[in-house]
């Protein structure tokens, strides 16, 4: 392809993912799989030249673009090299005009603009790194360290390895044999606050696929019991596949239903040592992940996030025993879903203290801790360790 036919196929992408991102439909890497899949023409280094453009066009716009074209546009205008591939000839842009809008450049969404502190702005642009977690029940950090190359320990998750994100760890020895899984050191660090032992009751209320459940029942040595609920059964039914792979086979799955979900935990009333809250939220932590995240988020959903989590939290506080421990995180750097969100939930639930000695990263922010990718390197979380009055 030439640099103008990578450059209208790249326009095209982006007019799919700005429809997906406001009318709520797949995620970007899902359209550009299904685009290549219909486009065999396309060689190896057309595809990763053209999603490297709608990558560079995502992260470059904070708020919605109006079209692709003003996506790219936007972009060509500090790219001499982009801007001339607009050459007007067939299957490539017609030329860019003088006076032609391009996309506004921006970290954040306009209306997000001071609420995420200036200093995380670029980290969230960057590209995310490859996390591992070494499946302790199974294999030795140090070894793997050996067995993957260009794999370092992490600074602060103790079971967690890092590697640049080009590497195909899904065809190597490690990943095969399930030694190791991806997980961010920041959801590492999570499962890891909740301090689960061998033979404890554990509940996982808001599962997914099951990358921190997973974790959990590594910590337990497979003895006890783990429960993995979520509301969404195609997510959930991606737990299974993983947990084979890593030789678990103790979880217990339920799917709950959205609005009643107590109604399938009424056997763990007051009867779980932890409960993790792993709420859904805007993802404004993983933005560097998911970078068109930002143009799905709008006021209106944030509220409806902020009004979810609390019934989250209120839900899970009634099944942890007296002793027990709620654990809360939010893959979010907004106030609205952490700190306050958690100052709120002590107003109502008295019986309930921080424990605010979590982890060693981070910075504490009100009754937890802050996670950040340009302080820590990981991604951006809200973590709050609860403990409950006897």
């Amino acid at each position: 392809m030439t640099p103008g036919g990578r450059a209208q196929a790249a326009i095209d992408l982006l007019d799919e993912i700005i429809k997906a991102a406001r009318e709520g439909g797949a995620a970007a890497d899902t359209l550009i799989a299904r685009y290549f899949k219909t486009r065999r023409y396309a060689g190896s280094k057309d595809r990763r030249a053209i999603r490297e453009l709608v990558y560079r066009a995502i992260r470059r716009a904070g708020d919605r673009p109006a079209s692709g074209r003003a996506a790219l546009v936007g972009l060509a205008r500090g790219d001499e090299g982009l801007a001339s591939a607009f050459d007007g000839s067939p299957h490539t842009p017609a030329p860019i005009g003088l006076a032609e809008p391009g996309a506004h450049e921006g970290a954040l969404p306009t209306w997000l603009t001071g609420r995420i502190e200036l200093a995380e702005h670029a980290a969230l642009l960057e590209r995310a790194p490859l996390d591992l977690r070494v499946v302790n029940r199974r294999a030795d950090r140090g070894k793997m360290v050996e067995a993957l190359p260009g794999a370092i320990p992490m600074p602060f998750a103790p079971f967690g390895l890092r590697l640049p994100d080009n590497i195909p760890i899904e065809s190597s020895e490690p990943w095969l044999a399930g030694y190791i899984d991806i997980q961010d050191e920041g959801s590492q660090l999570i499962v890891g606050a909740a301090r689960a032992q061998p033979g404890m009751t554990v509940l996982d209320l808001c599962a997914g696929s099951g990358g921190k459940t997973l974790a959990l029942a590594d910590a337990m040595a497979g003895e006890g019991r783990l429960v993995a609920t979520d509301t969404n059964r195609a997510r959930l039914s991606r737990m299974r596949p993983r947990a084979e792979r890593l030789g678990v086979d103790f979880i217990e799955t339920r799917l709950l239903n959205p609005g009643h979900e107590t109604a399938a935990l009424n056997d763990l009333d007051t009867a779980c040592d932890i409960v993790l809250v792993d709420a859904p939220c805007s993802g404004t932590g993983t933005w560097r992940r998911n970078p068109e995240a930002r143009w799905r988020l709008t006021p209106d959903r944030l509220a409806k996030l902020v009004e979810s989590q609390s019934r989250l939290l209120d839900i899970a506080a009634c099944l942890v025993r007296p002793t027990g421990v709620l654990v809360y995180a939010v893959c979010s750097l907004l106030d609205e879903e952490g700190a306050s969100q958690i100052v709120d939930f002590l107003g109502r639930n008295p019986g309930f203290r921080p424990d605010q000695n979590i982890f060693a990263a981070g910075r504490d922010r009100g009754p937890g801790k802050l996670l950040s990718p340009a302080h820590d390197g990981t991604d951006g979380f809200f973590v709050a360790r609860l403990v409950r009055a006897c």
